[in-house]
């Protein structure tokens, strides 16, 4: 058993397929199979099923799956620590980010990150908030920026960037040359929201919850698993919505979308550098926080 079959099965275990594994690693499928063969030989187990269009670990693969993700993080660690008392930054990090901080914040730092340091490899995951907090706690995540506060004991959490959310309407609609609303005209119209879990979306509940405003007062027309397909349903007419207005900055400079604000709402937050409050960071966990911090 070495770590490079056990980053093979983790990448068949995390696609279900062995082609598309094969894909990410730039291997052959044949090549891919091979290690596997010679992983379970060695483990006395059959590790995968093949089940139809996909393929899911055994009970003894998903043992095998959960140290396998320990021993490459610690991996990682051990090279970044080395890397660091040469001096050098160099490694692999693993970093989360919510939607819009992760789709309109951290590419640009990481790129600025990568360029200063060419040896590092980052790689971005996106997803909600509550789906963030859970890769931190899981260890796949080592660190984050999340769009809302979390309750959770074992993370650790400060504000890092400022963000200024406003009542977006499409340019074609009677609000769209006005410079507020009050917020109960919020009521007449119908409503675009993100999903549950989203941390746009509870941070909107608290402004509007701060501010008195019954938010179950909402006539909701259309929820959407991201932004990007909120700004579009908004586009389309489907309903207004509440968003930031670092999503929708070029809509806006085009012309198809307005930002408003809404009387007596607060709806400035933060986003927040998110991590694990027990887990030691890596060396390169903590350089990447401190260039954030300094960017900021």
């Amino acid at each position: 058993m070495d770590f490079w079959q056990l980053t093979i099965f983790c990448k068949v275990v995390e696609f279900k397929s062995f082609s598309r594994a094969a894909e990410a690693i730039h291997l052959s499928q044949p090549t891919v199979s091979s290690h596997i063969k010679d992983l379970e030989e060695h483990c006395g187990f059959r590790l995968l099923d093949r089940l139809g269009k996909e393929v899911l670990p055994t009970k003894a693969g998903e043992l095998l799956f959960a140290y396998a993700k320990r021993l490459l993080a610690l991996r990682d660690e051990t090279e970044s620590a080395l890397s660091q008392f040469r001096g050098i930054t160099k490694g692999s990090l693993t970093l989360g980010g919510s939607t819009i901080p992760g789709g309109y914040i951290l590419p640009e730092v990481i790129g600025r990150f990568v360029k200063a340091h060419p040896e590092v490899k980052i790689s971005l995951i996106i997803r909600d908030t509550r789906e963030i907090a859970d890769g931190i706690l899981n260890g796949d995540v080592e660190l984050a920026v999340t769009g809302a506060p979390l309750s959770d004991p074992a993370i650790h959490q400060e504000p890092i960037y400022e963000d200024d959310m406003r009542l977006i309407v499409p340019v074609g609609h009677p609000w769209a040359k006005r410079k507020s609303i009050p917020a109960d005209q919020l009521k007449s119209e119908p409503f675009v929201t993100r999903e549950e879990g989203s941390g746009t979306l509870k941070s909107l509940d608290q402004s509007l919850t701060n501010a008195g405003f019954n938010t179950s007062d909402l006539k909701i027309s259309a929820r959407m698993g991201n932004t990007v397909s909120v700004c579009e349903a908004v586009k389309c007419g489907v309903g207004v919505s509440i968003l930031s207005t670092r999503a929708v900055e070029r809509d806006i400079q085009a012309g198809l979308l307005a930002a408003i604000s809404i009387e007596g709402v607060n709806l400035k937050r933060s986003f927040y550098l998110t991590r694990h409050k027990k887990r030691t960071p890596s060396p390169l966990a903590e350089a990447f926080a401190a260039f954030l911090k300094k960017t900021a």
